[in-house]
Parts: structure tokens; C-alpha cells; sequence
């Protein structure tokens, strides 16, 4: 564990999240307030600055810009970082606004999802959640895997707080970072990460390995960060693992 971690981080979000996330280290929730103590909650705390766009300014200027043959979506979404992008020390005011880049991406209005009828407002909510949580992960612009927290291994930390099944965890997982498996939903999500400076990427390869996935810069070095993850996956999960509170199978 990093000897510099910040004080602890506190937060009110507008909605209440599940009161069984406090199962993991470091992390307490009170109806609408998270409290996460870094020192216990992150296996890996080296940067307290995270780059962010105002949630309101993507809503209004970026969320609906439609790709053209002369600009490709991923390229208005970095211009539109490089012009709005800053740099914030305020971990409350990442989660702040993660939770409405996720509150807008799993959104319940979205259901049914075709094929994927097992997903309906419980597991979106358990995706929010999730995945504001992680955006405190974070990853430099060369690769380097910066700060790491028990939500990088997403089915992992779901079945610690939700108590899932490795199916459900893993079905769970490829929604949140695949979006629905479609190009609408892909879009979508293009746009939305501008706001937490970047765009999703999977650490897995070929399968899902539990290797997890973050919001890197853009043109970040994926093979670092590939590099980087297969040198602490295996403790870190075991890590997470270890937090359940009833045994599980299927690991």
C-alpha cells in the first residue's frame, strides 16, 4: 500500500447505494454518503488527480453529436477532453460525476435488452454502483496502472457485496464494459467517458479473465497496461475474494 494516501474521501451522491457494499475494506455507505478510507480500500494508491469534464457540459454539447465521415466519434470525444478536460484532486467530485455518467448509461429506461433478458433495474443498479467505484481507479497516459481498488475485478467485488454466482458476476461484467454488445450502446458510451477523460477499456484478452478494465486516457499505452495487470491480478483478486462474506464455487 502506497505510505501517501489521501485522507478519507466522502461523498453524498443523490441516490442511496446498497448499504452491503461496506462488506469491502475501507469502504462505509450510509444511505446516500460513501466514505472510503484509501489506505484500506486501495491495493494501489500512487495519484490523487484525475482528469474530468463537467457532466452538465457533456450532457449539453457532446451526447448527442453524431458521427460523420469526416470525424469519427472517438476523435470528437478526444478533441472535446483536450478543450474541456482539467485535472481535479477531488475524489467526491469524480465519484459526483461518475454517477451520472453511469446513472445515464445504465439507465433503467433502457430495459428490456433483447438476449439479454437476465439483466433487468437490480443488476443496473448493482452496475451503477459498481461502476462509479471504479473510476478512482486510474491509469497514466504511458500505461501505468496509477491506483487500483477492489472494483477493478468487477464480477470479484459484485458477488463480495451482491452475493452472485460466478455466471451472474461474469454476465454482469461483460454488459458493463461491452454495453448491451451493440453499436448504439457503444456510441453512447464513447460519448459519456469523455466526462472521466477517457474511454473504456477491457484488461482482458480473447476471454473474460478477470483482469477488469478502466477509463484510460486516449492513446495510452495498452501493452503496459496489459503488462501491468498480469503482474498483480492474481494477489489483488484472491484479495478481493477473500472479503466474501458466504463460500462461493466456480472461481
Amino acid at each position: 500500500m502506497t505510505a501517501t494516501a489521501p485522507p478519507a474521501i466522502s461523498v453524498e451522491l443523490r441516490r442511496a447505494f446498497d448499504p452491503r457494499w461496506s462488506r469491502l475494506p475501507g469502504l462505509t455507505v450510509d444511505g446516500k454518503r460513501l466514505t472510503i478510507d484509501p489506505a484500506e480500500y486501495f491495493f494501489r494508491f500512487d495519484s490523487s488527480s484525475w482528469l474530468v469534464c463537467d457532466w452538465q457540459l457533456v450532457r449539453d454539447r457532446l451526447l448527442h453529436v453524431a458521427e460523420t465521415a469526416e470525424a469519427a466519434l472517438e476523435q470528437t470525444a478526444l478533441e472535446f477532453i483536450r478543450t474541456h478536460g482539467r485535472s481535479t484532486a477531488d475524489a467526491a467530485e469524480v465519484l459526483t460525476i461518475a454517477f451520472e455518467v453511469y446513472s445515464y448509461l445504465f439507465r433503467d429506461e433502457l430495459l428490456p435488452v433483447g438476449g439479454l433478458e437476465q439483466i433487468g433495474p437490480g443488476e443496473l443498479r448493482m452496475l451503477r454502483e459498481a461502476a462509479t467505484l471504479m473510476a478512482l481507479n486510474k491509469v497514466e497516459p504511458d500505461g501505468r496502472i496509477a491506483n487500483v481498488g477492489p472494483c477493478w475485478f468487477f464480477p470479484a467485488a459484485t458477488s463480495v457485496v451482491f452475493d452472485l454466482d460466478e455466471a451472474t458476476g461474469g454476465t454482469i461484467d461483460e454488459v458493463y464494459h461491452s454495453t448491451w454488445f451493440n453499436e448504439s450502446r457503444r456510441v453512447e458510451s464513447i460519448r459519456a467517458h469523455a466526462a472521466l477523460g477517457g474511454r473504456l477499456v477491457h484488461g482482458c484478452q480473447s476471454v473474460p479473465d478477470q483482469s477488469g478494465g478502466a477509463c484510460l486516457p486516449y492513446g495510452a499505452s495498452v501493452e503496459t497496461f496489459r503488462t501491468e495487470l498480469r503482474a498483480f491480478r492474481d494477489e489483488w483478486l484472491a484479495a478481493v475474494y477473500a472479503c466474501r462474506t458466504s463460500p462461493q464455487t466456480g472461481n
